[in-house]
């Protein structure tokens, strides 16, 4: 089950954790028409103070002139949480998440939400005996504080959810898929995503954080780009660097290097709201997330440029000390 789990970083990671342990998992959404954006984080908190398990619901709408956001934070029981060995799934109560479909049975005194959503074609990340997962070779390491998994690069929604009154078409729309599972996030830290290009066949996901190690912290950096059906990783672990770094206010720059690819990323984000995080696998922290941002992107070999793009309904996270 070792392999499995390492290969598949979908599975359940933490059947043998009981305390001062989180998993979640991070499942975004956009609508048909480009109104709505939702992102669904089903997931377990394990501690001695305050162990349940949880949905967050962070949702994005687009106005005229403005965008709507606002987060809801749905607790359950512990024993709500239930998960699958053979076939990946998670369930937390009526609601079930996997990579075939989404079933959404969520209310509170603000909102309800329900529908299905089946999802189609998703497209994992390349592996090897050496980079397993996203992680690289640091996916074998049981001792990182916390561990980062992406499921599925994009792929297609068909279905519909219903948010109040309002009917959300999610047919042929296209969702992300990603998790992250340990003790508590990096300390600092930068998160992009987008897969609403202009040419459909990109898809794009960068993180850069300040990752604890042996009693220090290195800097971290994966950022894996998907275009006309190939994969550019730019890593540690594949010895890519960053060669520029700006962090302003909601906006990023950065410059990568790796061979004969230079990746050139700008993302920026409009607009933002508090989401739970964990630190030692209790859910006391917050970050600020974006969905309603945007990435522009330039790709050159040999200084020569192959394309350049920008991405929108980008989730965006700026997390500095």
């Amino acid at each position: 089950m070792y392999v499995k789990k390492l290969i598949y970083p979908e599975f359940f990671q933490g059947n043998k954790k009981k305390k001062n342990y989180f998993e979640g998992w991070y499942y975004k959404t956009v609508s048909q028409d480009g109104k709505y954006t939702l992102a669904f984080i089903p997931g377990i908190s394990l501690n001695d103070w305050d162990p349940h398990a949880f949905i967050q619901v962070f949702i994005s709408k687009q106005l005229a002139h403005d965008t709507h956001l606002e987060s809801h934070y749905f607790r359950f029981e512990q024993q709500d949480f239930a998960y699958g060995y053979d076939q990946f799934f998670v369930s937390v109560k009526d609601n079930y998440f996997s990579k075939e479909s989404l079933k959404i049975n969520l209310s509170n005194e603000k909102i309800h939400l329900k529908g299905d959503i089946s999802l189609e074609g998703i497209t994992p990340i390349k592996k090897s005996l050496f980079i397993p997962n996203i992680m690289g070779f640091f996916g074998y390491f049981n001792f990182m504080e916390c561990y980062h998994g992406v499921v599925s690069m994009t792929h297609l929604l068909h279905g519909k959810l219903t948010l109040n009154d309002e009917v959300i078409s999610f047919e042929n729309s296209k969702g992300y898929i990603e998790k992250d599972w340990g003790k508590s996030f990096p300390r600092a830290y930068v998160w992009l995503q987008s897969n609403h290009f202009k040419n459909e066949s990109i898809s794009l996901m960068f993180s850069y954080a300040d990752i604890p190690f042996l009693g220090f912290y290195f800097k971290g950096l994966i950022a894996n780009l998907r275009y006309e059906g190939r994969e550019y990783r730019f890593a540690t672990y594949n010895f890519a660097r960053v060669k520029k770094e700006i962090i302003e206010p909601r906006k990023v720059y950065y410059e990568l290097k790796k061979g004969l690819y230079l990746l050139e990323i700008e993302g920026v984000s409009h607009d933002e709201i508090d989401l739970a995080s964990p630190r030692n696998g209790q859910m006391i922290e917050s970050i600020k997330e974006g969905l309603s941002g945007h990435i522009k992107i330039k790709f050159y070999r040999k200084n020569k440029l192959i394309f350049e793009d920008t991405g929108e309904h980008a989730g965006i996270e700026i997390m500095k000390k």
